[in-house]
């Protein structure tokens, strides 16, 4: 069964609200922001979650989105959407690429101030691998996420992190952009958490 571009719009907005405030999102604050009821609303959901895309937590009225439902999201982001970024996320960028080039003559410098630029931008956690080393940052940003206000996740999150440089080192893909959602997360499955890996050649490279 194929999704609707009502349907489609639907997912997209549960999966950006889920992502800003981590809770249950329900029918009427979906009614709300499409223009209709709550009734249209609920018909829609019923059709994302029996199509996979949604589920409902124990407790809540609400939906949150499934891996499935990350996925078909993520793969909607086409190479045209990439380009047209917003002039905020563009303004970002440029910045990013300031202060890499402000410690051009030091390659680790460089590296670091990136992820420092890219902490700053995302309000999460960042790493990068260049030689031996592994630079990380943003435990801080990434533990202040919603998800973690309870203490949920934590052990699983902090597992991943200690099994990151190994598996860069022995396993990291070769594709110059990776995105493993949820369960395909190759170092940390019961985590929940996605892994974005993007492989780049600088002026430091070998």
């Amino acid at each position: 069964m194929a999704m609707t571009e009502r349907q489609q719009a639907i997912l997209a907005a549960i999966i950006e609200q889920y992502a800003e405030i981590a809770a249950p999102v329900g029918s009427v604050t979906l009614a709300k922001l499409f223009g209709v009821s709550s009734a249209t609303i609920r018909s829609e959901m019923a059709k994302l979650e029996e199509m996979g895309f949604i589920e409902a937590p124990h407790t809540s009225a609400g939906r949150i989105p499934t891996d499935k439902g990350y996925r078909f999201y993520v793969n909607g982001i086409t190479a045209a959407q990439m380009t047209e970024l917003p002039s905020g996320i563009d303004r970002s960028a440029r910045a990013i690429e300031a202060h890499v080039n402000s410690h051009v003559d030091k390659s680790d410098r460089a590296i670091r101030s990136a992820v420092d630029s890219l902490v700053e931008l995302t309000g999460n956690f960042g790493f990068a691998s260049f030689g031996d080393h592994l630079y990380m940052n943003g435990m801080t940003q990434l533990f202040s996420q919603p998800e973690f206000i309870e203490g949920n996740h934590v052990q699983a999150i902090a597992r991943l992190i200690d099994n990151i440089e190994p598996w860069l080192v022995e396993a990291a893909p070769n594709e110059p952009l990776n995105v493993f959602i949820g369960s395909e997360n190759p170092i940390g499955k019961a985590s929940g958490a996605t892994l974005i890996i993007s492989k780049f050649r600088s002026s430091f490279s070998d």
